[in-house]
């Protein structure tokens, strides 16, 4: 090997020792360079986020939007004017005897006409048209608008379902950390001989209806965030998605006739009814609109006979037989029949708001109840005979009858509340807002 040689070789070895050395204490540096990840929890969302998320995303409801785009179309469809009608013809073209085709021939005795032609509507039948179709607009808007409120409080409902799932669970779960802790004080009780085998078994026993009131607790809390997520689109929110709130108590001071005056003012459904009606007159004045005679006028121009002339046509049905009187009887019917289905509306829409109210009245009695003394006095009960048994002072049948009395009735509560939110919300959708005074 040459002096050379060895020089670059050895060269070469201290640039791999510099490079090895770097990329050491790059990997030693990097665990306390790189940033620290953040554990992300599953995805909460309120009730005002549901129902705007079930609005933007819920299938259904997007197809049903699209037949306001589709009245819109229509509206152009109905404000097109007629199109002019070009007509063009040839006469007396030798075809049969090639051999008397000429120039002179075809300027002496063929015969061509060139005519435009145009429909003139009478009756303002475009007009009448575009605001049939406008009033039809109208009345799938105020039809989509009660789809939304219809979807709103579906929303809704299965979220206070989800919510008194998510409680139902935390009072199970609370439920059987308390029995276990009565379970292991049992056990020892048992040890020391202060118990017998027969009493330490109903206590084991017991803790299985505990066990089994959790499982089914998250059962239905499964179920309800699936029946959630279908109203909201299912691809909407992720899997591990969850509802975030809890069962509350919200009074309501306004009185039912304003809530019926409130009802009357803004449920799309009844704006609808009221909009069918404006409808069914719209037809009505185009039924008589197309019952007047349109007119047809062309002019022609000619050539014949080694001349050039222009001539006009006048074209009009003669309404003798045909003056679309059936038409006009039908829509004049078809008034009648919205009428009678607005004023229909009307009466739902103060039987709704009605029921609602009465509901939710009845619903706020029985919270009432449990606020003022029953939960309390469960609670109390239960807590006394834990103690009492815990020291010998009281028997394990009444300690359990205890325990089930007030397990029965704080969840008797909490439904309650479920029921009376829900109770709101049936007043809320039976007005038409979610802004209750």
């Amino acid at each position: 090997m040459t002096p050379m040689q060895l020089r670059q070789l050895l060269h070469f070895a201290t640039f791999a020792l510099l490079v090895s050395a770097i990329a050491l204490v790059a990997r030693a540096q990097a665990p306390s360079q790189m940033p620290l990840a953040t554990p992300q929890g599953p995805v909460r969302i309120t009730l005002d986020e549901a129902v705007q998320i079930a609005l933007t995303h819920n299938h259904t409801l997007l197809a049903e939007r699209t037949t306001i785009n589709q009245n819109q179309a229509q509206e152009i469809t109905a404000n097109l004017r007629p199109n002019p009608v070009l007509t063009l013809d040839s006469q007396f073209i030798p075809i049969f005897s090639p051999q008397n085709l000429s120039g002179t021939y075809i300027d002496d005795v063929a015969q061509f006409d060139a005519g435009v032609s145009y429909l003139f509507e009478r009756g303002d039948k475009r007009q009448r048209r575009l605001q049939a179709a406008k009033d039809q607009t109208a009345e799938t808007r105020s039809t989509v608008a009660d789809n939304e409120r219809t979807l709103t409080n579906n929303v809704a409902t299965q979220f206070i379902n989800a919510l008194l799932a998510e409680s139902t669970l935390d009072l199970a779960n609370s439920d059987l950390k308390g029995f276990q802790q009565t379970v292991d004080i049992g056990q020892e009780q048992y040890k020391a001989g202060d118990i017998s085998e027969g009493d330490l078994l109903k206590i084991q026993l017991q803790l299985l209806q505990f066990q089994t009131d959790v499982s089914q607790a998250r059962l239905a809390r499964v179920q309800a965030l699936t029946m959630l997520r279908q109203f909201l689109g299912y691809g909407s929110v992720p899997a591990d998605y969850d509802v975030a709130g809890d069962l509350a108590y919200q009074a309501i001071t306004v009185g039912k006739e304003d809530l019926q005056a409130m009802a009357l003012r803004q449920r799309p459904d009844l704006l609808a009814a009221h909009q069918a009606v404006i409808a069914a007159k719209s037809q009505y004045d185009l039924a008589k609109a197309n019952g007047k005679q349109d007119v047809t006028l062309t002019f022609d121009y000619d050539h014949v006979s080694a001349s050039n002339n222009g001539s006009f046509f006048f074209n009009m049905n003669l309404p003798i037989f045909n003056r679309n009187q059936g038409e006009i009887a039908r829509t004049n019917f078809v008034i009648d029949e919205s009428v009678e289905q607005e004023k229909a509306a009307s009466e739902t829409v103060m039987s709704d708001v009605e029921n609602a109210y009465e509901g939710l009245r009845t619903n706020n009695e029985v919270i009432q109840l449990y606020q003022n003394g029953y939960r309390d006095q469960a609670t109390k009960s239960r807590d006394i005979s834990k103690f009492a048994y815990e020291h010998g002072a009281a028997s394990l049948l009444d300690f359990l009858d205890a325990e089930r009395s007030y397990r029965a009735a704080e969840l008797a509560y909490r439904q309650s509340l479920a029921s009376y939110m829900m109770a709101m919300e049936q007043l809320r959708e039976a007005v038409g807002t979610r802004t209750l005074p």
